[in-house]
């Protein structure tokens, strides 16, 4: 029996046009036309229940002029505003920074300007007294006294804040599987810049890990949707209703609205090409988690996705996130991505013309970032007709109820009485936690934990004595490669293991000579392996083996015949399929944050006991980059030929101690109908002889369908502390409409009667929905 779910297509989906007949809407932009409501009933559609804010908005909308409306959908970044053009391309962290009042003042008067963004770490003193100008200056230009917004980058913790707490990157994070810690990492965040004016984050990244050819892997929350989702919406809503912060509010922002994680050849900004059933399936629930959660704004992915650039797709931007998922906050674009309509795509014939595709397709904010020309062509494509006075007044009234909402109009000014906040031992006390419970344990051949036996303890490798690579890209800059402008008091691995093995000697080897020559007296050898930080394109690599170089090393660490430990310090798997073997230990610590060096000595000592599992599959070679949840005719001949496909699965991490799962159960074996429940619950005994975390991992598998099915789907995770001879039940209630149901390339949802075959750990069972 096959039945079809509504729910998340649900019904018609919304259009930007004025009417069905509307000359301004370009049915050619879209292949998937659609019935279109009017602007005027889209508007009201997304009206709020809050009278004193939507009254608020008709009252400015009927004041603006064109262009003051047009300021308020132009994004510029700082550097245009600013004393040092440069801010963000120094080292030096005193910099001073200062708004132009004169740059400033011509940009205000004659554009209107309603958003700025960017910038560096500095101290949280400079960064109020920078908010604190641009703010004052724009509410005495400003006719309506509308404020500005700020944006700001802020993706693992308050990176661009000196001495703020910096967490794990998002792959780390959804290593731990404990939900916690992306709310603690919101938490902090909000704490810690609320004040200083930065109001609008732009985090946190919904795309899927997909390919490590990609260099922005590290900032997902890895290749499960349903972690993505969970983990994604549980930071949306802690940072968005945050009471700690009162009386701002920051907005969050879901990235990159989607399939951007997926580019055909590994290229940031690359060409996406993807089933639309797999979009649906894959790439689209963690951004309807995120709508679902109250998400205020979403940035649009830059490349093309089956041929279309998304920043001038109408499908994507109105159909789906309009009409399928009930959008109805601020689309903005990212990084000149209309201007790059033109330059890159080649989809629009000149600047002007992109500006038209992407503003008719969905887009209500453009991040220009350098120049104003966005304003004039706005203002000539609405004077031309091609663009109606009501269609930018669907995007003014967007971003105003954005301004709104966050209180901006009441509370426009930062504050400088809470800046102990910054950095305060207890929220780097939060981020060490996070990073402790990040770093997956891979392999271990009994010599971990280190124990006080081992005096003598070399450590070698490019990582080694390196406080950056810890932390990787989206740290105090964009992309920071100076040493020098790292906190003083933070750690590298070298380090940490000194502070860490105060009763041993640890020696530091640059070259396989000097492992060689130190190795003669040593109880192990650990080599940090990895990469130095990139950002967006610049990790985009064409190869995700381990460099050449770095696998030397490991080989020079071997064949002293002393126990080797690997650490990979990297923003995603690189391949070490050829050293692996001869590794007594590998640990994948990820971009662990500026307290990751502690957290690694903490597990090579057993001070911590590691907890982590894998958020992705680590590819067993650079020629099969399969995600675990992928098809069974993908690897079919994996059952006849030698062909694996990771090196360690998804899903799996070691710990010091041992857990045993029995007992799986349900409480049916048959679901008779589409609102019945089965709870499933299994037991977990520690059989070791310490306490440790054991995270939990449900999947389901549909054994027949009439869309090919993937060969397991994690549906469920919880994690818990277990102790020595402890047991613990662990339940998940299975519900077909929840767990059982999948898209069609529609976005419809089946739900198909059938086996499904429930895994947990080492145990399986099945059960059938029978309506």
């Amino acid at each position: 029996m096959r039945v079809l779910i509504r729910a998340f297509a649900a019904g018609v989906a919304l259009a930007f046009a004025a009417a069905c007949s509307d000359k301004n809407h370009d049915h050619a932009a879209s292949s998937h036309a659609s019935p279109a409501l009017s602007v005027t009933d889209l508007r009201n559609a997304e009206r709020s229940e809050n009278a004193a804010i939507e009254k608020k908005i008709d009252d400015l909308i009927g004041q603006m002029t064109l262009e003051e409306k047009i300021g308020q959908m132009t994004q510029i970044n700082n550097s245009a505003i600013v004393t040092n053009a440069n801010w963000g391309a120094g080292s030096d962290l005193s910099i001073e920074i200062k708004v132009d009042t004169a740059k400033l003042g011509a940009m205000l008067r004659k554009y209107h300007i309603g958003s700025f963004l960017n910038g560096i770490a500095v101290p949280g003193e400079t960064w109020y007294q920078f908010y604190k100008d641009l703010q004052e200056y724009n509410l005495k230009t400003s006719r309506l006294k509308i404020p500005v917004i700020y944006g700001v980058d802020h993706m693992h913790g308050p990176n661009y804040v000196e001495g703020a707490t910096i967490f794990p990157h998002a792959l780390n994070t959804a290593a731990t599987y404990n939900n916690q810690f992306p709310a603690d990492m919101a938490h902090v965040t909000a704490i810690e810049t609320a004040d200083l004016g930065h109001q609008w984050l732009f985090a946190p990244v919904l795309d899927l890990a997909r390919t490590p050819l990609w260099g922005r892997y590290y900032e997902t929350l890895g290749e499960s949707p349903y972690v993505a989702a969970t983990m994604g919406s549980i930071f949306v809503k802690t940072i968005q209703n945050d009471p700690d912060i009162a009386p701002y509010k920051i907005a969050a922002t879901a990235k990159h609205f989607f399939a951007y994680s997926d580019p055909k050849y590994g290229f940031d900004r690359g060409p996406v090409d993807v089933s639309e059933q797999a979009l649906y399936e894959f790439h689209l629930p963690s951004f309807k988690a995120a709508i679902d959660a109250g998400i205020k704004t979403i940035m649009i992915n830059s490349g093309d996705l089956n041929g279309e650039p998304v920043h001038a797709s109408y499908w994507a931007l109105t159909e789906v996130l309009r009409g399928k998922l009930k959008f109805k906050g601020v689309a903005v674009t990212d990084w000149e991505d209309i201007i790059r309509l033109y330059r890159n795509h080649r989809v629009a014939a000149n600047e002007k013309d992109a500006t038209y595709k992407a503003i008719m397709a969905g887009v209500d904010m453009s991040m220009t970032p350098y120049t104003t020309a966005f304003c004039d062509y706005m203002r000539e494509l609405v004077n031309e007709g091609k663009i109606s006075q009501e269609r930018i007044d669907l995007s003014v009234s967007r971003i105003l109820r954005l301004k709104l909402e966050l209180g901006l109009f009441e509370n426009p000014l930062p504050r400088n009485d809470r800046f102990n906040r910054i950095g305060a031992s207890e929220n780097k006390a939060k981020a060490l936690e996070a990073a402790r419970e990040s770093i997956v344990l891979m392999k271990n051949e009994g010599i971990l934990p280190l124990n006080a036996a081992a005096k003598n303890i070399v450590v070698a490798g490019p990582t080694a004595n390196l406080k950056r690579p810890l932390a990787g890209g989206w740290t105090l800059r964009w992309m920071a490669n100076d040493e020098s402008i790292y906190p003083k008091d933070m750690l590298t691995v070298y380090t940490a293991l000194q502070k860490e093995f105060t009763g041993s000697r640890i020696s530091l080897a640059a070259t396989p000579g000097e492992i060689k020559t130190k190795a003669a007296g040593a109880n192990a050898i650990i080599v940090c392996a990895g990469e130095m930080p990139y950002a967006e394109g610049f990790g985009s690599i064409q190869d995700i083996s381990l460099s050449d170089d770095q696998v030397e090393l490991v080989k020079a660490a071997q064949a002293t015949g002393k126990p080797v430990i690997l650490v990979m310090i990297s923003g995603r798997p690189r391949v070490i399929t050829k050293i692996y073997p001869g590794c007594k230990a590998v640990l994948f610590a990820g971009l662990p944050g500026f307290e990751g060096a502690q957290a690694i000595a903490e597990i090579l000592s057993g001070k911590v006991n590691p907890s982590a599992k894998m958020s992705f599959n680590y590819p067993y070679a650079v020629n099969r980059l399969v995600p675990h949840n992928h098809k069974i005719s993908e690897i079919l001949l994996a059952h006849e030929i030698e062909n694996p496909i990771a090196l360690v699965p998804f899903g799996t991490g070691l710990s010091y101690t041992t857990f045993e799962y029995s007992g799986l159960i349900l409480s049916d074996s048959v679901l008779t109908s589409e609102t019945a429940e089965i709870k499933a619950s299994v037991t977990v005994k520690n059989t070791g002889s310490r306490e440790g975390k054991e995270a939990v991992l449900w999947f389901l598998h549909d054994e027949v369908a009439s869309i090919s099915r993937p060969v397991r789907d994690l549906k469920y995770y919880e994690k818990e502390l277990i102790r020595p001879g402890e047991s613990k039940t662990f339940s998940f209630t299975i519900r077909p409409l929840e767990q059982l149901t999948f898209p069609n390339k529609h976005g419809e949802q089946l739900l198909e009667d059938g086996y499904f075959t429930l895994m947990v750990g080492n145990q399986k069972t099945r059960f059938k929905l029978q309506r």
